[in-house]
């Protein structure tokens, strides 16, 4: 899937494992990690098998997100609980590294797996769910254009924790104009000579 700020490629961790590794690292205290059910990762070794295990998961696809100016890859995302009788797709595992924060190709990120999941895959229903203290996930969702369905309480337990699991969902009636609102913000005219933003997205939808 290729953008004009980034592309994504299936991951494939020997090819993959030494950068994303390297852009964790920037992440010194490990926060990207706290509401992921993996990592932080102390070694290269150990980081790659974890992708190799990712990578071998039949119920899932993940793949790296490329940054395009640098051609490093900077983060990975997945799709799963895939049930194509039922129309319905999530995405998940999302790890940005410091090179993905709050950066445009962020957003086209997500923007290219939504697009792919509607247009060529032809789903109606896209969901995201996350841990109901994760405040930077579930207002990133919402960003995106996610709804908010609802909290399924004490629905996993991973870290030694219980977690509540809030769920959010774009369905295929949405995506229309949700997709016109992602180019209208990912289009050259909406960056100043420095790469910022001129109309947040929220401003456009």
């Amino acid at each position: 899937m290729i953008g004009r700020f980034c592309r994504l490629e299936p991951l494939a961790p020997a090819q993959h494992a030494g950068d994303l590794f390297a852009a964790s690292r920037l992440d010194r205290e490990g926060r990207g990690w706290t509401y992921l059910s993996v990592g932080p990762f102390a070694d290269l070794a150990t980081f790659q098998r974890w992708l190799e295990d990712a990578a071998a998961d039949p119920a899932r696809v993940f793949f790296t997100i490329i940054d395009a100016a640098s051609g490093r890859a900077a983060g990975v995302a997945c799709y799963l609980r895939i049930d194509p009788p039922a129309g319905s797709i999530e995405v998940g595992h999302i790890y940005y590294s410091p090179l993905l924060q709050r950066r445009p190709a962020a957003t086209e990120a997500m923007y290219l797996m939504m697009r792919r999941a509607f247009d060529e895959l032809g789903y109606r229903r896209y969901e995201w769910k996350c841990d109901s203290l994760n405040a930077p996930s579930w207002g990133a969702a919402e960003r995106l254009g996610f709804r908010f369905e609802g909290i399924f309480r004490q629905a996993t337990v991973y870290k030694e924790r219980s977690r509540d699991t809030a769920w959010l969902s774009i369905i295929d009636s949405e995506w229309p104009e949700l997709k016109q609102t992602f180019e209208r913000w990912l289009a050259p005219e909406n960056f100043d000579a420095e790469g910022r933003q001129i109309r947040p997205l929220r401003a456009l939808r």
